[in-house]
């Protein structure tokens, strides 16, 4: 029933009953004796009473819906009001969930073409960045190294200071250029890439320790790319702003896809501000596999370092059923 021909109902209701008591037992004097006084606020209080109970819960659904929407994040999709309550209500929550459907399609697509499009601009960049700049520099290189051979002896020094200088533009260039479009993973897969990326964050002040396990179900290019991404942007604000100097990246299979986790003894959450653009950018990345990515403080609470964790949507399956069931979706899990 409609939320109008409930209200309707209720009145003409408590009309009629008036009515009926007016015409029959109840009567009006004058003066009003203090008896019927009662009796006509006794029907007055239980007429507003019944009221506000229709109007209450028929209203309820409207107030969960104004909490859902206040709380809908097209970055965490899946959320969707409870259908219920009048028909009216209950359109309008379907419509509402419908057109979240559509915007959290439209933005996956969106950012899926966003996001290649900037794979492709880290490419170009990359390729010219090692081919251009990174000859140049290399002709540079061996220009004062010929220079050096002639030089008088007063200026062999400054030329092997500038020497030292062009070779380590050299190696940032190229170090650069590796995290723009990491070469290794195209050549050598996920788990290689992996390797090199806690390498190299391990020899800039940062200890990784990594556990990589073998027996990964088959990959698309394009969920190697999300995991490769999320690994480094993570790794990338674990040293730029947990200051943590431990630091553990994992990959193991879970049923039919993978999870990814990167963990730092670092301040925590708390002393972070919110999700910035790093956190948002891994979301949108994990749209684009349909996977689920969960930023949280570390096993021992606040303070203790943040998680980062990923899995695709076939390990998160494996996972949710877990939570239920109680029976552990892999041997070996993360503790």
């Amino acid at each position: 029933m409609s939320l109008f021909w409930r209200i309707f109902v209720l009145d003409a209701l408590g009309l009629v009953v008036a009515a009926a008591l007016l015409l029959g037992p109840v009567t009006v004097s004058t003066p009003i004796l203090p008896a019927e006084v009662l009796v006509v606020l006794a029907g007055l209080a239980a007429l507003l009473a019944v009221n506000a109970v229709v109007l209450r819960v028929g209203l309820a659904p409207l107030g969960r819906l104004g909490r859902a929407m206040a709380d809908a994040d097209l970055l965490r999709p899946g959320a969707r009001a409870v259908v219920a309550g009048p028909v009216e209500t209950a359109e309008l929550i379907t419509t509402y969930n419908a057109m979240l459907d559509r915007l959290e399609a439209e933005r996956a697509a969106s950012a899926a073409g966003a996001l290649s499009a900037q794979e492709r601009e880290r490419h170009r960049v990359a390729r010219e960045l090692h081919d251009e700049v990174g000859q140049t520099l290399t002709a540079v290189l061996l220009q004062l190294k010929r220079v050096a051979d002639r030089a008088p002896e007063d200026l062999r020094e400054e030329l092997g200071l500038a020497q030292e200088s062009t070779r380590s533009g050299l190696d940032e260039i190229r170090r650069i250029a590796r995290r723009l479009r990491p070469g290794v993973l195209d050549e050598l897969g996920l788990v290689s890439a992996l390797r090199s990326l806690a390498a190299e964050f391990t020899t800039h002040g940062l200890t990784v320790r990594h556990d990589l396990r073998a027996g990964l179900p088959a990959l698309t290019e394009e969920t190697e790319l999300v995991l490769y991404r999320v690994a480094q942007e993570a790794l990338t604000n674990t040293a730029r702003h947990s200051g943590a100097d431990r630091a553990e990246l994992r990959l193991r299979p879970v049923g039919d896809g993978v999870e990814l986790l990167v963990r730092d003894n670092g301040t925590g959450l708390g002393a972070r501000a919110g999700e910035g653009a790093g956190i948002r950018g891994m979301r949108e990345r994990a749209l684009l596999i349909g996977a689920v990515l969960t930023v949280s403080s570390g096993a021992g609470g606040s303070g203790s370092g943040a998680d980062v964790r990923l899995l695709t949507r076939a390990a998160a399956v494996a996972t949710a059923r877990a939570a239920t069931t109680g029976v552990p979706a892999s041997p070996g899990g993360l503790r």
